[in-house]
């Protein structure tokens, strides 16, 4: 998978983490301790909706304000491009903001150079802001492999004024990827698996994985709500955490299984590329929980409160409804590779396991729907 296990124990966290309505005004202030030629990554959706900001809080902590635009893919070539940017303006610190896309590539420019590096979310999509590594993709868009660092971001900043400003379906996407969390961590515990850097998992970032599971289940329904008047909640509060810090220390401190690695296989098909990080992970926490042989109630009871919240459920949602064998064979390839993180199961899967897993994620989910009395599925949600 990462590294081979020395059986030791290990928790990994970002320098600081802050949370919280304005905390873009202060952005400049935590910038100023790590460097003072800052470099800020984002695309020009993301600098329009926060350039006023983030320039009046650099300019009170004396920091010069220089934006380079975000290609849109997280690639190996797109971060080589932003690590010579970083080299001609003779930046000492790089600030990632937005999505997950444009933070992992700011961290890959900003450990090529050995700068600082800084995350800004400006959604709660996803875990990546916090981690010490980056997905790197294709340039078509399929997933290439997990590039790891020495260390995690040296201040991660969310805004969830940001948060509740931005499409819902971004934190929707957040909380399918934050509900695999504890899915995969529990998974990791019960067997012989690693964490992301080859280590055990503790029992701290287990814990936080299922801190993160239990405040989604009280909280994502109403945070969604929220979000969709634009309000900062009790609830989107903690949907921001849980998706952003608590899933984010869980996977990489927690270990990650099955529902990564079949989000990885869905990239290996065209079929998917429309759905966020998050959607394709719904599917893989589905196809894991089949896998595992849980009991049909946890599964159906998943399927409806992830329904819910407007994750996918079906593969018909995924855009692969019609798939023939060979396309899901596909998926299932990718998924087992011998570096995927399936292995951290505490059993042998076969890409026949795996092709047989999402046929039954397509039966169970429209199953569960049809009981639950929400509308049957249909094809695809698209919110990449």
């Amino acid at each position: 998978m990462t590294q081979h296990s020395t059986g030791l124990r290990s928790l990994m966290s970002p320098g600081r983490y802050v949370q919280g309505r304005g905390a873009l005004t202060e952005l400049g202030t935590h910038v100023a301790r790590h460097g003072e030629q800052p470099l800020l990554v984002a695309d020009n959706q993301v600098r329009e909706l926060t350039e006023e900001p983030i320039r009046a809080s650099f300019e009170a902590a004396g920091l010069p304000v220089l934006f380079e635009t975000f290609g849109g893919v997280p690639s190996r070539v797109e971060s080589e491009r932003i690590a010579a940017r970083l080299r001609d303006h003779g930046a000492d610190v790089v600030v990632g903001v937005g999505g997950g896309a444009p933070i992992d590539t700011a961290k890959a420019a900003g450990d090529d150079l050995g700068v600082p590096r800084i995350s800004v979310p400006t959604v709660a999509s996803t875990d990546a802001p916090t981690s010490a590594l980056s997905v790197v993709y294709t340039e078509a868009g399929a997933f290439e492999s997990y590039r790891f660092y020495d260390r995690n971001p040296d201040v991660v900043v969310l805004d969830t004024e940001l948060v509740a400003k931005a499409p819902t379906h971004f934190l929707i996407a957040g909380v399918g990827d934050a509900l695999a969390t504890w899915i995969e961590a529990r998974a990791v515990s019960r067997g012989d698996g690693t964490t992301m850097i080859g280590d055990r998992a503790t029992r701290a970032g287990t814990a936080l994985a299922k801190l993160s599971w239990d405040i989604l289940w009280e909280s994502a329904l109403p945070a969604v709500r929220a979000v969709e008047h634009n309000l900062v909640t009790p609830a989107v509060e903690a949907v921001a955490e849980a998706n952003t810090l608590l899933s984010g220390l869980g996977f990489e401190s927690g270990g990650l299984a099955a529902a990564h690695a079949i989000h990885d296989g869905l990239t290996a098909v065209p079929h998917t590329h429309a759905l966020a990080h998050g959607q394709k992970v719904n599917i893989g926490s589905i196809a894991q929980l089949v896998l595992e042989g849980a009991p049909s109630s946890e599964i159906e009871e998943f399927i409806r409160f992830t329904a819910r919240v407007g994750l996918p459920t079906t593969l018909t949602e995924a855009g692969l409804g019609d798939a023939t064998e060979d396309v899901l064979r596909t998926v299932a390839e990718a998924a087992t590779a011998p570096s995927e993180t399936i292995h951290n199961l505490p059993f042998a899967v076969t890409v026949t396991d795996v092709v047989d897993a999402l046929g039954a994620v397509e039966v169970l989910g429209q199953q569960a729907r049809d009981e639950a009395g929400l509308p049957r599925a249909q094809a695809p949600i698209s919110h990449g």
